[in-house]
């Protein structure tokens, strides 16, 4: 009876024993799944970041690829789920203003002595209405006769001047080193800058009805004047143009550059005809 009844206690202790074990395996094996659930989506969180990484590391060479449409998306681990309507406008400035660069860059590329001559065109209207501004009394109208002569020498023959100038100096003189940077500059003063003066001074006063007696008067009043003040202003710029620009923005920077010496210049060419002896 006793042995029957310890036989009994064991078999039921085994049990027991047997069932928590069989309890304990459920639930390392439920964990184990859920572990593996959890590391699971844990990876496509990483692998959707890693995603959006790369997509942003290409929105740093979008100037690199002008002639390619991408799209750069926002992802939400940055910045967030909900984006306020200001900074939502800003970032639509901002893209719109990437947008334009790379169209410019791209019709630099594909077109460039029209965008040039264009942009020069622009750069020469800003400057002489600006001069005019400052020279007129505020009841006196604007000379668009004028302005219209300055984007006709801008566009016609600035612009297309400049870019094969720029392609020229870069050919014969190849580089930005200091020394060649100096020479391409010292050119630029002596040759293509004295040649452009003479040229804007003489066409300005043909287009005003000046005959050649009075065009080579001006040219003797007014060259010597213009050329000092452009030994004082365009050596600075022609070095960072030419020591830190790439050739094909070279003009546009020239031409930013022209902006306030066209302010000056136009006010030049709109002095009086002088005496004729």
């Amino acid at each position: 009876m006793a042995i029957a009844l310890l036989r009994k206690q064991s078999i039921g202790n085994f049990g027991h024993f047997y069932s928590k074990q069989i309890q304990h395996y459920h639930f390392y094996n439920s964990s184990k799944q859920i572990a593996s659930q959890n590391t699971h989506n844990q990876l496509q969180q990483l692998l959707q970041q890693q995603q959006y990484v790369k997509y942003y590391s290409r929105f740093s060479n979008f100037f690199r690829k002008s002639g390619k449409e991408f799209e750069v998306p926002a992802p939400p681990f940055l910045f967030g789920a909900s984006i306020s309507s200001s900074t939502a406008s800003k970032k639509s400035s901002f893209f719109s203003r990437i947008g334009f660069v790379r169209w410019y860059l791209g019709m630099i590329k594909s077109r460039p002595v029209l965008t040039k001559s264009v942009t020069s065109s622009l750069i020469y209207i800003a400057a002489d209405l600006t001069s005019q501004s400052i020279a007129l009394q505020s009841s006196e109208p604007y000379d668009l006769i004028r302005t219209l002569r300055m984007a006709g020498y801008g566009g016609l023959i600035l612009g297309p001047t400049l870019h094969y100038w720029f392609n020229f100096i870069s050919k014969i003189l190849p580089g930005r080193g200091i020394l060649t940077t100096v020479k391409k500059m010292v050119l630029g003063q002596t040759v293509y800058g004295p040649t452009m003066t003479i040229v804007f001074f003489s066409m300005n006063a043909a287009l005003q009805g000046e005959d050649t007696m009075e065009i080579v008067a001006r040219l003797k009043r007014d060259l010597l004047p213009t050329m000092f003040n452009g030994v004082m202003y365009w050596p600075i710029c022609d070095f960072i143009t030419f020591r830190f620009v790439p050739v094909h923005l070279q003009p546009l920077v020239s031409n930013s550059f022209s902006y306030l010496w066209t302010v000056y210049m136009t006010y030049m060419a709109s002095l009086e005809k002088p005496s004729v002896a």
